[in-house]
């Protein structure tokens, strides 16, 4: 035990700390900030977000029902940019009172249907348009099982592993330990399951696979956290093979590059009004001009 061990106050009060890369998103208080109204594009579904991997999950659900025909799908995604605190716009705390990436809303029902939580957007969609929902019971229920475990599983890696071990401004090891701990269980949860499934949730391609793969999926190929040798992510084999398979997916690859700002620029796309965006206006189209 170190001779600086932290003892909570009777009450707790807030004092913006160093908290990372993140810091200045984080506040204990709900609500707007600012008045400023969200654009609205040509399309019934508006999505306000940017490519982390909650956000990844939607667009990647928009894409792949554009891969599969369903023109209905078509969107616009505009960037929102949570470094400087568009979150907390008046106009996206209506739509999201949580203020947290990615909000949606569906002009196409009267009045307009406000969606938040990515979870809650997969449902949504899977069920307007009829895919990567199975119609029967048990396929369904095996599907939202796996759903809701990547909701309530990705805390733990993104907000514990991830923040400790790649943005927190200090190294500790209690809590990087806590948190790797908990991160290789459910890598282990996840092989065991695709020892014996194709995908997820089975022989069917679904929104679990969309939910989860934006987080692990990312984890073992090192996009996020770059933690692959410290977690010996090549032991998880099952979790691989399927993560490369999905890797491959057309509507996955235009899905991840959707309100990305950060790496190649050829696979970034701010902001996506029309299926040619992907070929005239990615941020390396953008510069040339």
């Amino acid at each position: 035990m170190s001779d600086d061990t932290y003892t909570p106050p009777k009450v707790w009060k807030w004092e913006q700390q160093d908290g990372g890369k993140f810091t200045s998103v984080n506040r204990p208080i709900a609500g707007p900030t600012h008045d400023k109204e969200l654009p609205v594009g040509k399309h019934p579904i508006q999505l306000y977000s940017l490519a982390t991997p909650n956000g990844a999950k939607v667009t990647i659900m928009l894409e792949e029902l554009l891969e599969k025909g369903i023109k209905e799908a078509e969107y616009d995604a505009w960037l929102v940019k949570i470094m400087d605190g568009e979150q907390f716009g008046s106009g996206f705390v209506d739509v999201n009172p949580n203020s947290k990436i990615p909000a949606m809303v569906d002009h196409s029902q009267n009045p307009p249907l406000r969606l938040f939580e990515s979870g809650s957007m997969l449902v949504y969609l899977a069920e307007k348009f009829g895919e990567f929902l199975p119609k029967d019971i048990a396929g369904r229920t095996e599907t939202l099982n796996w759903l809701f475990w990547q909701m309530g599983s990705a805390p733990f890696l993104g907000g514990g592993f991830g923040h400790f071990y790649a943005y927190a401004p200090e190294k500790f090891q209690y809590p990087i330990d806590r948190y790797t701990m908990e991160v290789k269980r459910q890598l282990d949860v996840l092989d065991r399951q695709l020892a014996n499934n194709r995908y997820i949730a089975g022989d069917e391609y679904t929104i679990a696979d969309m939910a989860i793969w934006p987080w692990y999926g990312n984890l073992v190929t090192g996009t996020i956290y770059d933690a692959q040798e410290f977690l010996e992510v090549h032991t998880y084999t099952n979790v691989v093979r399927w993560s490369k398979e999905l890797e491959a997916r057309p509507g996955l690859k235009r899905g991840q590059m959707v309100n990305r700002v950060w790496g190649d620029p050829a696979g970034q796309l701010p902001e996506r009004h029309d299926a040619s965006d992907f070929e005239l206006k990615t941020q390396d189209k953008l510069d040339a001009r």
